[in-house]
């Protein structure tokens, strides 16, 4: 069994920047995410089997979107799991879709999923607070969204990129 999720997997460029983020935050005990390890989820699939992961990476081949913008320009503390993270105060229809039909692509290979409202989100932080701190607002131009290992080692987690789809036809 693997721990996998759906994600849009940033580029360098903007990996960069959000280490600069990152490092510009001065908290106190904050726990940061690692800067290999920043992303944006779009499905959370937890345990998944071989077989399944099989028919998952089939599956989500018949996706197509147009590419698209997201303006991550709010730092937003979420208390229960004690996450800062990196959101947008508005977003478009384009990662909501993505979100759907991957969610509906886990539904029909039995995987039950969040059932919350899409929220576009890049956690920078755990054992966070909440915390205001004026910033550039980072700038993510996604063209294509991964299938993601969640890795436990004994350093800590780490994320593998399993396979990476375009969001158009080639």
């Amino acid at each position: 069994m693997k721990k996998l999720f759906f994600a849009l997997w940033p580029s360098d460029e903007t990996r960069q920047e959000l280490m600069r983020l990152q490092k510009s935050i001065d908290a106190k005990g904050i726990r940061q995410v690692p800067a290999q390890n920043l992303h944006a989820t779009l499905v959370f699939l937890g345990n998944v089997d071989e077989a399944t992961e099989v028919v998952l990476k089939q599956r989500v081949t018949d996706i197509f979107i147009e590419p698209f913008t997201l303006t991550f320009d709010q730092l937003s503390y979420w208390s229960r799991p004690r996450i800062l993270c990196l959101t947008c105060r508005q977003f478009g229809q384009e990662v909501v879709a993505l979100a759907e039909a991957l969610d509906q692509v886990a539904a029909d290979c039995g995987i039950r999923t969040d059932t919350r409202p899409y929220t576009p989100h890049i956690t920078l932080a755990r054992k966070a607070r909440a915390i205001e701190q004026d910033f550039t607002p980072i700038i993510w131009q996604a063209e294509s969204f991964c299938l993601m290992e969640s890795c436990s080692v004994p350093e800590g987690v780490y994320y593998k990129v399993l396979q990476q789809w375009s969001f158009t036809k080639p």
